[in-house]
């Protein structure tokens, strides 16, 4: 749902963790609301599964006619800190930037987002977290499990590590 000719799109602070809580109560209350989502693999347990996450930690996206709407009973809804405001006044998101996050969502839903590193085969690579944080190695390429695939010296050998692409640094 696109806002409307005197709709405005506006920022909303939601409480830490409670950004799906502050949509549907939002939503209860008639408001368009978009909470754009990114795609994530998690690991626990020797299990990997792909969950959804808020894109924008603590923040989602209301629609909002300010000249028409009490957009102030948003500041007391359940999960929401406040209405993103400047001057005693909503400041407006541009339409724009929402098409454009719309434009990028796969059928999950979820905005597929670029790769955070633009490495090469051959590229150094420092590992920022898990077992193997602080090693250097030689970044190889990503596998289809979407791990990316590293030559690093572990007793002094030469060893290939499945490393989550978000733990690597360019070094």
């Amino acid at each position: 749902m696109t806002a409307g000719e005197d709709m405005r799109w506006h920022a909303v602070q939601a409480k830490p963790g409670q950004e799906d809580k502050a949509a549907f109560n939002l939503r209860r209350q008639g408001y368009a609301v978009y909470l754009p989502k990114y795609a994530r693999l998690r690991r626990h347990a020797r299990r990997t599964e792909r969950v959804a996450r808020p894109l924008f930690s603590g923040y989602l996206f209301v629609a909002v006619d300010a000249g028409r709407q009490g957009w102030r009973a948003i500041n007391s809804t359940l999960g929401v800190i406040r209405l993103v405001a400047a001057a005693d006044a909503p400041i407006a998101v541009p339409e724009a930037v929402i098409d454009a996050l719309r434009a990028r969502e796969g059928e999950d839903g979820c905005v597929r987002l670029e790769p955070q590193h633009h490495l090469k085969s051959g590229d150094k690579v420092r590992i920022t977290e898990g077992a193997f944080e602080s090693f250097l190695g030689l970044y190889e390429g990503l596998k289809e499990n979407e791990r990316a695939l590293v030559l690093i010296d572990f007793l002094g050998r030469k060893v290939r590590a499945l490393i989550d692409p978000e733990a690597l640094a360019a070094a």
